[in-house]
Order: structure tokens, then C-alpha cells, then sequence
């Protein structure tokens, strides 16, 4: 009996061991899991407010003179850069008509032409060593030309044949895969202002209906959809978290937004242009400049008279307002990529200074178009509200940069309130 006691005395022991060894086991502190941040589409988070670069080379120094002026981001388009002076300054013929930057020809893509690549890799450098963020985009893709290198006319092969589609993609894809690791890169941009409409028969928002257009390109080469993706689904399998932002068809117009399809992909956001009406904002030199801010502007095909003000503008941004609400689009992820007036319109600032006040309203990104482009001044408000002057052409010319003064002007005081610079004293 005392044998079988002590038996239980032992077993008793090793169960209370055990029982103490546990607790200590949990006294050891439990490893953290982190969760890795998406610095890039956290840089989308709050609002942002850039411009556009469009020029005929890249001018590094320009990254300087936007971080001085508290722009966040810059949109790129390098597409010029692959053209002759003569033909992008005097007029002259294009001496390279098939040439089209990265891409090589928009006829059909062979692969990345490694010397604009690395034209377009020092740029983003020179972006990153001056603490510049940069949306690549490009105005160009395989069956869709640029029109202002296609002897004015669209190029609407794209919108005719999925071959253009999946030559895009691998463009993008390429591209991705070279650039997903730069610093400066906080957005692709697929491409600028598509118009599937016009490839189609559709070209007044004021006066056809899109729902009706849209149902009768659904699910052939003119659904932008498709398109987008198409190059969203080949740039993921290689980067899967710089954002992409996509524009709305039609040039971008906020009313396209009615039939452009949410993507699911939490890295992306959605872009607008906003120039209307056309007819105020980019009057050319045959027009003359008609109309002034606000007022009354003749729009459309039919030349309807509309009043334009800041209640008209807004009313002309609701249907994106009202898409991001539908499809639970919250306003960091909308982009009003492009928005300007001819600097000359009265009422330019004005205009600028009621869009801004809308952008806030709604908390969406903005980027003003253009800041000290050289190729043409009509939207370069540094430049004041009157004609430019011989010095500046002769800059030009000689392939300098006009010399900047500060100027004490309507329009570029809106800009830079908006962007929140201190008045210079």
C-alpha cells in the first residue's frame, strides 16, 4: 500500500511539473506581425495637388522650380521628346513620323527602345533626387497615335482590333516591370484622354446618349473596359503595387464616367480632364477669344447657349460624384488630372479659382495644366494675363528657358493659394 502511495505522490509531482512549465512557456512575449505599408498608394491617401510636364525634352530643373511652388506630384507625358525642334517649334515637317517614344512604333510594338528608356530613367532620377513624385503616363500607344503626330487625325486602330490591346499591355508590362521599384513612380497613368467614342460615331455628350453608345460597343475593341483590363491584368503579374490610374473615355470628359466599370484592384484610382466648356477655355487663333468667365457659351454640335458658372461647373462634375458614390469610390481615389483655361479668357482666374473650391469641396487630387511648358504658353500662367513679349520667343529659339520673373498676376496667385504658397512679400 505504502509502495502504491508513493506511486501516486510521483505521478502527482509530474503533473503538477507540468503544470507549472506551461505558464512559463506563455510568459515569452508573442512575435509582432507587420504588415508591410504600400508607400505608394499611401501617398494617395490625403489629398494631393501637381501639374503637368509636357515638353518637348526633359528639363530636370523644372522639379526645382515645382517643389519651390508646393506641387506634390507631376504628371509626366514624354512623348515629345522622341521629335525633331523644327517640328515641334517652326512647323516643319515631322522628319520621324513613325518614331514614337518607348514604344518605338505605334504600328507595332517590339519591345522597349532601351535609349528612351534610359532618357526617361535619368528624368525620374533627376524627379527623385529632388523629392518629386511622378505619374507616368503616355500619349501614345500600339494603334493609337497621338493625334498631334498623326497629321491631326485620330488614330483609332486600337478601337478597331484586340491585337492593339494586347500590344499594349505587354508595352505596360515591359515598362512595369522596369519601373516598379522607382521611388518617384507613384502612378501609371494607362493612357491619356482615350476616345473609343469617336471611333465609333459617337462625338457631342451634349446631345447623344452614352448608356445607348455604350450598349452597342460592349464587349468588341471599342469598350474602353476591356482595354483597361486587359493592361491592368499584364502589369500585375509583375508589379502589384504601384497604382494605376485610368481616365474616363471621350477625352477624359467626367460625363464618360457613366459607363467606365470599377476595377477590382485596390491600388487603383480614376481620373477626368476638365476644359469645359471647350468653347472658353482653349479658343484658337481663328476663333479668337469669344467668351469670358462666367458667362454665356454656345457648347456642342447644335451650338446651344449655356451659362456658364461655378454651380454650371459642378453640375457638369456631378456625374462623377455621383459614380464614386454608387460604386463606393471613396474621393482619394479620384484624380482631376488635367484642368486649365487659356490664360488670356477673361475671367481665367476666376474659372481656375471656382474648380479648385469644387476639387476641395469633394476632396479629390488635382494637377493644373501646365507648368513652364515650352512648346506652347497658352496655359503657362507664370506668364501673366497679356501677350507675351520678344524676349521670351527669343529664349525659345535658342532652346532656353524664358527668364521668370515673379509675376503679380490673378491667375497665378489663384494657383499658388490653391497650392498653398505664402505670397511672395
Amino acid at each position: 500500500m505504502k509502495k502504491f502511495k508513493g506511486f501516486i505522490v510521483l505521478i502527482l509531482l509530474a503533473v503538477v511539473g507540468c503544470s507549472a512549465a506551461t505558464p512559463q512557456a506563455n510568459l515569452e512575449p508573442e512575435k509582432e506581425v507587420k504588415k508591410e505599408v504600400n508607400e505608394k498608394i499611401a501617398f494617395w491617401d490625403q489629398q494631393r495637388k501637381g501639374t503637368n510636364f509636357m515638353n518637348s525634352k526633359s528639363i530636370p530643373e523644372n522639379y526645382d522650380a515645382a517643389k519651390e511652388n508646393n506641387i506634390e506630384f507631376i504628371r509626366l507625358a514624354p512623348d515629345k521628346w522622341a521629335k525633331d525642334s523644327d517640328f515641334l517649334f517652326n512647323d516643319q515637317p515631322d522628319a520621324n513620323p513613325d518614331k514614337d517614344f518607348l514604344i518605338g512604333n505605334a504600328d507595332k510594338y517590339e519591345g522597349l527602345v532601351e535609349d528612351d528608356f534610359t532618357a526617361l530613367k535619368a528624368d525620374l532620377d533627376a524627379a527623385e533626387a529632388r523629392g518629386s513624385k511622378v505619374v507616368l503616363t503616355v500619349l501614345s500607344l500600339p494603334g493609337d497615335r497621338w493625334r498631334q503626330f498623326n497629321d491631326y487625325t485620330n488614330d483609332d486602330r486600337i478601337w478597331k482590333d484586340f491585337s492593339y490591346h494586347e500590344q499594349a499591355a505587354t508595352f505596360w508590362k515591359d515598362l512595369a516591370e522596369r519601373l516598379k521599384d522607382h521611388p518617384a513612380v507613384v502612378g501609371y497613368n494607362l493612357i491619356n484622354e482615350p476616345h473609343p467614342e469617336h471611333a465609333t460615331g459617337f462625338n457631342d455628350f451634349w446631345t447623344e446618349d452614352y448608356n445607348e453608345w455604350y450598349s452597342s460597343v460592349e464587349n468588341t475593341p471599342a469598350d474602353l473596359n476591356l482595354l483597361y483590363e486587359t493592361i491592368v491584368t499584364a502589369i500585375r503579374t509583375v508589379d502589384t503595387e504601384t497604382p494605376i490610374i485610368v481616365n474616363s473615355g471621350l477625352y477624359a470628359t467626367p460625363w464618360a464616367f457613366k459607363y467606365l466599370k470599377p476595377i477590382d484592384d485596390a491600388n487603383v484610382l480614376y481620373a477626368f480632364h476638365m476644359y469645359e466648356p471647350y468653347e472658353l477655355t482653349s479658343p484658337n487663333k481663328k476663333k479668337g477669344l469669344t467668351y469670358e468667365y462666367p458667362g454665356t457659351v454656345k457648347v456642342g454640335e447644335e451650338k446651344t447657349e449655356k451659362a456658364f458658372n461655378k454651380k454650371a461647373l459642378k453640375d457638369f462634375l456631378e456625374p462623377i460624384a455621383q459614380w464614386a458614390e454608387k460604386n463606393n469610390i471613396p474621393a482619394n481615389r479620384i484624380v482631376a488630372e488635367e484642368f486649365g483655361t487659356n490664360r488670356l479668357v477673361k475671367g481665367a482666374d476666376q474659372y481656375l479659382a471656382d474648380l479648385i473650391s469644387i476639387f476641395a469641396d469633394y476632396g479629390w487630387h488635382w494637377a493644373f495644366y501646365a507648368f513652364r511648358e515650352d512648346t506652347w504658353d497658352g496655359m503657362d500662367y507664370e506668364l501673366g494675363t497679356e501677350p507675351l513679349t520678344w524676349e521670351y520667343w527669343e529664349a525659345i529659339e535658342k532652346g532656353e528657358q524664358p527668364d521668370r520673373k515673379t509675376v503679380d498676376n490673378p491667375i497665378w496667385n489663384v494657383l499658388t493659394k490653391g497650392l498653398g504658397v505664402e505670397k511672395l512679400q
